[in-house]
Parts: C-alpha cells; sequence; structure tokens
C-alpha cells in the first residue's frame, strides 16, 4: 500500500528525448555539452510551459540519447568546432574570441587548438578586412584614429600579432 501512495517519478521516455535532439540537432550543429545542457532544460520548459511537474532527465539516458546521435553522425564535436571557427571568422571576430565562445559551449583546449590549426583561417587578413571595412580604405594613419582601430580590432577577438600586421603599413 506505502508503493501506490508515493508519486511516481516523472522520468522522459529514451523516444521523447531522441525526437527533442533531433529537433535541437535539426536547426545547426551543437557540441555535446551544448546539447546535453539543452536537453536538460527543454524538459524543464516543457514543464513550466503546460505547467506540470517537470520530467527528469536521467543521467543514463541523456548519454545513451547522446551516443546514439554521436553514432548515428548527428552529433559531432570536431565538425561542429570547425563549422563554428569558418563561421565566426567570417562573422569578423578574432581567434582569441572564437577560443573562448568554443570553450564556454564545453569544448575542450586540446580540441580547440586542434581546430584552430587546421581550419586555415588567415587571421591578420580578417583583421585587415573588418578594420577596412568599419573605417575604410586607406585606413586612417592619425594616432587617436589608429587606436580606435586597435580597441575595435581587440573588442572583436583579435590577437595583438594580427592587429599590428594591419598597422605594419602605416607611416608613423
Amino acid at each position: 500500500m506505502s508503493e501506490q501512495s508515493q508519486p511516481q517519478p516523472n522520468i522522459v521516455s529514451f523516444s521523447r528525448l531522441l525526437d527533442r535532439a533531433m529537433r535541437i540537432l535539426g536547426q545547426r550543429d551543437h557540441s555535446r555539452a551544448e546539447l546535453a545542457r539543452k536537453l536538460q532544460q527543454s524538459a524543464q520548459r516543457a514543464a513550466w510551459a503546460q505547467q506540470k511537474e517537470p520530467e527528469i532527465v536521467t543521467e543514463e539516458l541523456l548519454e545513451k540519447v547522446l551516443n546514439w546521435c554521436q553514432e548515428n553522425g548527428w552529433l559531432n564535436d570536431t565538425r561542429f568546432t570547425e563549422r563554428f571557427i569558418q563561421s565566426r571568422s567570417r562573422k569578423g571576430f578574432g581567434s582569441q574570441r572564437v577560443r573562448l565562445e568554443l570553450a564556454q559551449k564545453g569544448i575542450d583546449r586540446e580540441a580547440i587548438d586542434i581546430a584552430m590549426e587546421e581550419t586555415e583561417v588567415d587571421w591578420s587578413a580578417c583583421a585587415a578586412q573588418l578594420a577596412e571595412r568599419k573605417f575604410g580604405h586607406p585606413l586612417p594613419k592619425e594616432w587617436k584614429e589608429k587606436a580606435k582601430v586597435l580597441r575595435y580590432l581587440q573588442s572583436k577577438g583579435f590577437m595583438s600579432e594580427d592587429i599590428q600586421s594591419v598597422f605594419r603599413n602605416f607611416d608613423d
């Protein structure tokens, strides 16, 4: 009798969690850690929206879904990292910013270093293009204006070597 009086925990099913994972991964690539976080949050949000008791996502079930996604090619941290680097560099962000964002998305430092080496992005050229797009060509020669360019490129996450390469052609 005491077994019936205790409410059964509302544990989400494998198929339901897998469906959520497919919907999330159908939008764009995610890192493993990012997908795990989103799957945990989706159960909370669904319960809040329906004003019900939240479904419990067990670690075992979460790992099972993540492993299934990885084994079937839906989830790949290497692919995610390479695409993320390409995307962020096209949007005008520097290598420091990209590294920081990847770390925040759960990619380990070693994987970031490998992907940064393998991805052929000329960060100096990106910095120069961004500076020209923002400040026009030719770039300013006045020190005050150069300082603005420097601060702007730093705020976008470019390394000091990349920023210096933009200024090498300046006459002081």
